[in-house]
């Protein structure tokens, strides 16, 4: 592939994945919506709503440094050709605005890895800046909400929310969000853009979910599918691992093993 068509394919690229992957907070796709289950809830919309905002304001507020691994994968299929690459990045994260990136492991397209993968963690790193993220943060200011179905299972109650953006701002999407019934955090995402990032793609579908780690809630797995008008496809994933995250009070959590906290109380050494 030639040098012309090169960019054009990281352009295009960058295009499609700028736009969702800097969401390190909240995401997935309109498509693959189930249908809406009985609603029966104890709460209404505003309610829910109202503890999501506070508690998210809370655990934000909470946290004092976050350390995980990434492995970004990127496959392009179609015009001008298959495409391919991969990246292992270490993410250091100091309250309020500071977010680092460490490139362990690359491999793959060198287009992709250059002019799109540096790309998408600039583009991370923009939307950690307070004024992007008063603009993206999921809340009344920038989403309407509306409570679609209330899910009970065996891990506990789920609020199931329809958000819709209020502007065509490119860190906002349309679709849903499934919100834990214990912690008002959002556990998974199903949205699409609400903005298209290019004109070159037809159709954006974005997939999140979310783990807790200690007393925070943070992204496991990402899955994004871009459409082009040209009949190319190009899927991204983001795998997230190897958490340490320390709070505020001086409590560690990490994703193999409980906070300090919960350790204390497990060991019968909290008053």
């Amino acid at each position: 592939m030639g040098p012309v068509k090169g960019l054009n394919l990281a352009l295009t690229l960058l295009a499609l994945l700028s736009a969702f992957a800097v969401r390190g907070l909240t995401q997935e796709p309109a498509s693959e919506q189930a249908p809406a289950t009985k609603l029966d809830s104890p709460l209404t919309v505003d309610q829910v709503v109202d503890r999501l905002e506070r508690k998210n304001a809370e655990r934000k507020q909470e946290m004092a440094r976050l350390e995980g691994r990434r492995i970004y994968r990127l496959v392009y299929r179609g015009f001008p050709g298959d495409r391919e690459a991969q990246m292992q990045v270490r993410c250091v994260y100091q309250n309020p605005d500071d977010k680092q990136f460490f490139i362990q492991q690359s491999s793959g397209s060198k287009v992709i890895l250059d002019k799109v993968f540096q790309k998408l963690l600039e583009g991370e790193q923009e939307a950690t800046q307070p004024q992007n993220e008063q603009r993206s943060i999921l809340s009344r200011d920038n989403y309407s909400f509306t409570l679609v179905a209330y899910e009970q299972g065996p891990e506990g109650t789920t609020y199931v929310l329809q958000v819709e953006p209020k502007s065509k701002n490119r860190f906002l999407y349309v679709g849903r969000i499934w919100v834990d019934g214990d912690d008002f955090a959002v556990k998974k995402i199903r949205a699409e853009p609400a903005k298209n990032p290019s004109f070159w793609t037809k159709k954006n579908e974005i997939e999140h979910e979310y783990m807790k780690v200690g007393d925070f809630w943070v992204p496991v797995r990402n899955r994004s599918v871009s459409s082009t008008r040209l009949g190319g496809t190009a899927t991204l994933t983001i795998e997230y691992s190897d958490y340490e995250i320390k709070s505020k009070q001086g409590e560690t959590a990490s994703s193999d093993r409980p906070s300090t906290a919960s350790a204390k109380r497990m060991h019968g050494e909290e008053q």
